[in-house]
Order: structure tokens, then C-alpha cells, then sequence
């Protein structure tokens, strides 16, 4: 049975500051006075790599950190959302009080979460170089690679959904569903892409906080159970105003009931 935690709690719950060196005096005396922090505040990376007691695994696709301007570091491990407190001391970081939701995984990605988990954990030194951060433990046995990450235009982009919302509290996706349901806002203004089975299609209009769809055409096969119930759910989701929120890669979508979806760019 799969697991659901409230989103928004979850995440209010995880969102422990970021700390600078400069005026916070508690734990300051192990950093060097005079070097700068790492300029990571409010940053986006994608999470490339993980490596836990010497063994180094590649990230799946969509996980990524964020270190936001008030102090806030949050994730996605691929699957699940996370937070993390976190103090910056020169080059060093030290991670603490880590929260995360309770979405149940492919086992594939459950044990990158849990290696993830691990690695971001307790004193990490950090490299900065050009485009990339490293984050290394003391003994050199734990890290994380880091890409620094650029936004996207709600416009243009093709957006992979990656969950279901019903108000505040998100859920995975039919088991082998992920990766079915791609959607684009066209310059043309018109929405086109896949709801996990079918092609889709519909004229949208788009503004700075509300899509509004025309009547959406769709192809009629006939595709597995996940796939099928998957594109139910979100066919049942675009009916009507649609309210988004971009943030950064990640793009939320809900009606006017507070049904949605999540998605990630590309």
C-alpha cells in the first residue's frame, strides 16, 4: 500500500534555515574568519551523483536541490520531496533535521533515496567550479555531485508529470505509469502531448496565473491498466480554469477542487 504524507506539512516541516557564518556566532568558531561562505543561497542545482561508503550511484531523472534566498533547502530525491537544515561555514555545510515525504517508490529509486539521505548528511565540505558542486564528507567516503540548474518558460517547454495532487497531499503515479504523460504549451497556443496512453490536444490560453483549455481532442487506443487510469485521472484534472504555480523546473496544476498534477521540465 502506498504511502501519503500531507505535501504542504511536510515540507512547512522541513523548512529549516539555511544559515550564514556571518552574525550567527554558534558553530562559526570552526570555520576560517576570513574565508567567504559558498555562495549557494538561493541556488537550484540537479543532484547528478550520490556517492555512500565509496560506491557511487547516478541520480534518476527529476532529482534536484534547492537552497532558496529565505533560507529554505528543500529536494526531490527522484521520488520523494525533502528538506534539510542547513549551515554554511566558509566551505563547510553542515545538514541536519532532514524531513521527507512518504511516497511509495520503485525500488530502484527507494535505494538512491536512501543513499542520498545518508550522503546529505552531518559536515560536508563543498567545491564550487564553474557550473558544478561537490559536497564531501570528512572521510571522503560520502558525497554529492551537484549541476547547477537553469529555469524554463512555462511556453515552449515539455512538462513530464510526476504526481497527483487532491488538495494538499501529492501521490505517486500508477506503478508503471512514470514517464507516460508529457504535455507542451505551445507558442501556437495550443496544448499537445500525451496524457500517459493517448495524444492529446486542446487550444489553451495562457496568463501570468491561469491556463484555460478549449475542447481537447485525444486519440483512442487502448493502453494498459496504469496507463489508462493515469490519463483518466489527469483528463478529469484539466477540466476547466486551471490555476499554475511555476517554480523554477517545476510546474503545479490544479482546478478549482484542488485536483492537479506535478510536473517536471523535460
Amino acid at each position: 500500500m502506498q504511502k501519503q504524507r500531507t505535501l504542504a506539512a511536510a515540507l512547512a516541516a522541513s523548512g529549516l534555515a539555511l544559515l550564514s557564518a556571518c552574525g550567527t556566532g554558534a558553530g562559526s568558531g570552526a570555520a576560517d574568519a576570513g574565508a567567504p561562505d559558498l555562495p549557494v543561497a538561493g541556488s537550484h542545482w540537479t543532484i547528478a551523483a550520490v556517492t555512500l561508503d565509496g560506491a557511487r550511484s547516478v541520480a534518476p531523472t527529476g532529482a534536484r536541490l534547492e537552497i532558496a534566498e529565505n533560507g529554505r533547502a528543500q529536494g526531490d530525491t527522484g521520488c520523494n520531496h525533502f528538506g534539510a537544515a542547513v549551515a554554511v561555514h566558509g566551505d563547510t555545510l553542515t545538514v541536519s533535521s532532514q524531513e521527507v515525504t512518504e511516497i511509495g517508490c520503485p525500488a530502484d529509486r527507494e535505494r538512491f533515496e536512501r543513499a542520498l539521505l545518508k550522503a546529505f548528511s552531518g559536515e560536508l565540505k563543498g567545491k564550487l567550479k564553474q557550473k558544478t558542486l561537490t559536497l564531501t564528507s570528512a572521510d571522503g567516503r560520502n558525497g554529492v555531485e551537484l549541476t547547477a540548474e537553469t529555469g524554463v518558460p512555462l511556453v515552449g517547454t515539455t512538462w513530464t508529470v510526476d504526481a497527483l495532487l487532491d488538495g494538499e497531499t501529492a501521490a505517486a503515479l500508477p506503478a508503471g505509469s512514470e514517464g507516460k504523460a508529457k504535455l507542451t504549451f505551445g507558442k501556437d497556443g495550443r496544448l499537445t502531448g500525451s496524457l500517459g496512453c493517448n495524444r492529446v490536444t486542446a487550444p489553451a490560453k495562457v496568463t501570468d496565473r491561469t491556463i484555460t483549455l478549449g475542447a481537447i481532442a485525444t486519440t483512442r487506443m487502448m493502453c494498459t491498466g496504469p496507463q489508462m487510469e493515469l490519463e483518466t485521472k489527469l483528463y478529469d484534472a484539466l477540466d476547466g480554469p486551471l490555476a499554475y504555480r511555476l517554480d523554477h523546473r517545476t510546474l503545479t496544476v490544479t482546478d478549482a477542487d484542488g485536483q492537479g498534477f506535478t510536473a517536471k521540465a523535460g
